[in-house]
């Protein structure tokens, strides 16, 4: 019964894909997916710790998994709030590489958030990876600069962007000070307050040194 259940979340989510012109009432399997996620966030609301709603969240991801994948196939870019609640849980538990995919379809198809996210899909999807990034230290660079690619002509809060910029200069600060010195000045440049002045002075003193040193050596 499973294969059969994930045969048809994903058909139905190709469906209705294919049916972008046609009321999504009629789509019976996103009905289904509708039901259950009114069912899973009723079980989300009763929880109030953090790290309890995110290992629910973790648990009940697989359950939609066909529908994404099936969503992702059709891409007829129908508006989808089963998918858009999914990518923004995906970004919750760390499951980048499940978001990404997502983010670049509805990025690309213009989708827009369910109702009770009040920031605008860009927005939500910069700040999300950077507050990610700066709490956790668990978002790769190269999914920062994803993100970053993504969201170039998504129209947002400069503080929100130089968040973003703000966690790629805190990540590349070790392993190439030039890049995140970079980021953090145009962090800046956008946020005078975003709290790297102290953090691109020190990187500005360190290759200064770094220059002075290379310089001594070839002489």
């Amino acid at each position: 019964m499973g294969h059969a259940r994930d045969h048809f979340l994903r058909e139905s989510a190709k469906t209705l894909a294919d049916s972008i012109d046609n009321p999504l009432v009629n789509a019976n399997g996103y009905e289904l997916m509708l039901h259950k996620l009114a069912s899973d966030r009723r079980r989300l609301k009763g929880i109030e710790s953090t790290k309890g709603k995110v290992e629910l969240k973790r648990e009940l991801l697989p359950d939609y998994q066909p529908w994404v994948e099936g969503a992702l196939a059709g891409d007829g870019g129908a508006q989808d709030d089963v998918l858009m609640s999914v990518f923004v849980w995906y970004i919750d538990v760390g499951d980048f590489a499940a978001a990404l995919p997502i983010a670049e379809y509805a990025l690309r198809h213009q989708l827009q958030l369910p109702d009770q996210y009040k920031r605008t899909l860009g927005t939500l999807i910069v700040e999300e990876f950077a507050d990610q990034s700066l709490q956790q230290k668990c978002v790769p660079v190269e999914v920062l600069q994803q993100v970053d690619l993504l969201t170039l002509s998504s129209d947002m809060p400069d503080q929100v962007r130089a968040k973003l910029y703000k966690a790629l200069g805190f990540m590349l600060a070790e392993t190439d000070k030039q890049q995140a010195f970079d980021y953090m000045q145009k962090a800046l440049g956008l946020h005078d307050s975003c709290g790297v002045k102290k953090d691109r002075d020190k990187l500005e003193r360190e290759l200064k040194n770094l220059a002075t040193a290379s310089n001594n050596g070839e002489g």
